[in-house]
């Protein structure tokens, strides 16, 4: 017997490393492996469905979950998670101090439907009163003119959306003061160039997340990994074999993280960054599962169904391979 050669799309993560460098197998699988960004993964599994096994935008998925059109099934790796504090971008000459004042505002997003807008937009009305419809959305390409939806999305009519000028970015409109604000995973290029006049909406983004976890618990997943369903379907042992071989990628990335005889990272105060976060979320901030994650999931796919991304309410179970949630103990 042969092992399936399957392709396998994922980011560069140390999360990821070992199955790339042969440290981790999948049982039965001879692994294709692709390291690509998430905006090529993404674009490439939605429109065309071109990879076996993918890590897939959490948006996107539940999208076509609660359309009955899902090409893949989920397994419960998560391969990435982020408090989104941080991409909440604005001109800091327009008296923008608190979320409130981005009422009426023109904010630039690339996609309504982007996991990482999602949340913000979530967090924003639930825990600061602002509405999705308060905001006049403006969408194009962050740093390069255009940018196609990856899955055609139908917004609710309450939603306020316009297309930016065309040959125009999202980072042009923000450096001229075209829009006040942008919402994305990326920072826009002229924040990262220093451009005086663009900030963040939280100055300290790490104190408003971990006050966020520790009223609500939720650390954000972002991108779940995706098995494409006719295999599933075909090969039954594949889904746990996936979660088995991916576990066990970030428990060694976990391991390595935490010896601090050498820095596996190029970032100084490891140590003292990953105790701050043990001590904040626990002894495994970076769980995968369904159990540990419900409720992580659950307010996600409520923001996913009132945002109108979803045409009805997903439930957790419904993301998930049934064999990839529960597995044999001793």
């Amino acid at each position: 017997m042969t092992n399936l050669s399957l392709s396998l799309a994922m980011g560069d993560y140390d999360r990821t490393r070992p199955l790339v460098d042969g440290r981790v197998a999948i049982d039965g699988v001879s692994p294709i492996p692709m390291l690509l960004s998430p905006e090529e993964m993404f674009f490439r599994a939605f429109r065309h469905q071109a990879f076996d096994i993918c890590e897939l935008s959490l948006s996107s998925y539940a999208i076509s979950v609660a359309r009955g059109d899902a090409h893949y099934v989920a397994v419960p790796v998560y391969l990435s998670r982020a408090f989104r504090h941080t991409s909440v971008y604005i001109r800091t000459d327009r008296g923008i101090q608190t979320p409130a004042d981005l009422k009426g505002r023109r904010i630039g997003i690339a996609e309504y439907q982007l996991t990482a807008n999602v949340w913000v937009r979530g967090i924003l009305a639930e825990h600061y009163g602002l509405d999705p419809a308060d905001v006049q959305w403006v969408r194009g390409g962050m740093n390069t003119s255009g940018r196609p939806e990856k899955i055609k999305v139908a917004l609710p009519d309450s939603i306020r959306m316009e297309a930016a000028p065309e040959g125009r970015s999202l980072n042009d409109l923000l450096v001229a003061g075209e829009i006040d604000g942008f919402i994305g995973p990326r920072a826009p290029r002229c924040h990262d160039e220093g451009h005086p006049l663009i900030g963040r909406l939280w100055s300290d983004t790490v104190a408003e997340a971990s006050e966020y976890f520790g009223k609500t618990g939720i650390f954000p997943i972002m991108h779940v990994l995706g098995l494409r369903r006719s295999l599933a379907e075909a090969h039954p042992w594949l889904p746990g074999a996936l979660v088995k071989a991916f576990t066990r990628a970030r428990d060694l990335a976990q391991e390595a993280l935490a010896d601090t005889s050498a820095t596996k990272v190029t970032m100084p105060f490891v140590e003292d960054t990953l105790a701050r976060a043990r001590r904040l979320m626990g002894p495994d901030p970076w769980s995968y599962g369904l159990g540990q994650n419900r409720a992580v999931l659950d307010t996600f796919l409520r923001y996913h169904h009132e945002q109108g991304l979803s045409p009805r309410r997903v439930t957790p179970e419904e993301l998930f391979h049934p064999a990839s949630v529960e597995s044999y103990s001793l």
